[in-house]
């Protein structure tokens, strides 16, 4: 096992796509060692632009340098988990980006290395971390909602051209489709909201790609307590959205945006006066670029600084898969066999 000191943590990349860059750029200022990716220009593109890191194409070079205390695994997601279990065995402390497996399983699997070894790992669910996320937080830890009632997600895109014809298309390399993407955020934002979901109905369905996997998910998600997520996640969307909505017997919260193609990043607070009628209404614009990526490597950073267990971690990343299987079972897709 090798356990590098926090206060000196070198960092690896793995997979050096466009995740894999926003990734590499949020490390800083911490030293980025290596730059791995299948192809050699791609991490070569990207190492030269980070003073002492070196590229390579085979992620065991970093795994099996002691300097190196930490690895981003930012690959496809048939190879999230096999690169996450390698370096879990390895005492590597670990951000995999979500889903982080291709199916429950094989979560389980780095978690039990992970306890092996002491590693932490972290999974990549950067939306908690987005501004007006942080804000409903802030709120919702304040009391400002009163009980929490239910919550509303919405999220989608439009593809582009030739969509279904790219990795995402195909389950081997992707384990599913709309719901597998996009769906496993709001799964894990309505999760971070409500807390453990008992009960999980829903259907997937393909209505425009031609693809073997599902292009809109519809979920209903309940906890023991009968508090309600409705969730719809769509690559038919046309025109990218992003809406979360939080109602309490007090107030709500709507979240519209994500910046960029998502339009302008903004939170809405309702509050329910007395005498009932119009609510007091406060609005929160956040017009500043996204610095989730940069705020979730200092969270992983910590969790190692602070031998904590990294939220959202395996356990989130888990039951987040599980719901995503049991809606798929549902609707009759496929649902990933894949063992580590």
């Amino acid at each position: 096992m090798n356990r590098a000191n926090p206060e000196q943590l070198n960092f690896a990349v793995i997979g050096c796509g466009l995740i894999g860059k926003r990734r590499a750029a949020a490390v800083a200022p911490a030293p980025l060692r290596y730059a791995c990716d299948l192809d050699a220009t791609r991490a070569a593109d990207l190492a030269k632009s980070v003073p002492g890191c070196t590229a390579i194409t085979d992620y065991r070079v970093a795994l099996a340098d002691a300097a190196v205390g930490a690895v981003i695994v930012s690959t496809l997601n048939a190879s999230l988990a096999p690169i996450a279990l390698a370096a879990a065995r390895a005492g590597k402390h670990v951000l995999v980006e979500k889903p982080g497996a291709l199916n429950a399983d094989q979560l389980r699997a780095v978690r039990d290395a992970a306890r092996a070894t002491g590693a932490r790992v972290r999974l990549g669910y950067n939306h908690r971390f987005h501004p007006a996320l942080q804000k409903a937080r802030e709120l919702l830890d304040s009391g400002a909602l009163g009980p929490l009632m239910f919550l509303r997600g919405r999220y989608g895109h439009g593809g582009r051209k030739g969509y279904d014809r790219e990795w995402r298309a195909d389950p081997k390399l992707s384990g599913g489709g709309e719901l597998i993407d996009q769906g496993v955020h709001l799964i894990d934002l309505a999760g971070w909201i409500l807390g453990d979901f008992a009960q999980v109905d829903g259907h997937a369905a393909t209505y425009f790609w031609d693809m073997p996997v599902d292009d809109n998910a519809f979920l209903s998600l309940r906890t023991a307590a009968g508090q309600t997520a409705w969730l719809h996640v769509s690559c038919t969307e046309w025109k990218n959205l992003f809406s979360l909505e939080i109602y309490g017997r007090d107030a709500k919260i709507a979240i519209d945006g994500l910046g960029g193609s998502y339009g302008p990043e903004r939170l809405t607070f309702y509050r329910m006066l007395p005498q009932m009628g119009p609510p007091e209404t406060t609005v929160f614009d956040f017009p500043a670029n996204d610095d989730s990526w940069r705020l979730e490597t200092a969270a992983f950073t910590d969790d190692i600084r602070l031998s904590r267990e990294p939220t959202p971690g395996l356990a989130e990343g888990i039951r987040t898969l599980e719901i995503v299987e049991a809606i798929y079972r549902q609707s009759g897709f496929p649902v990933s066999a894949e063992k580590l």
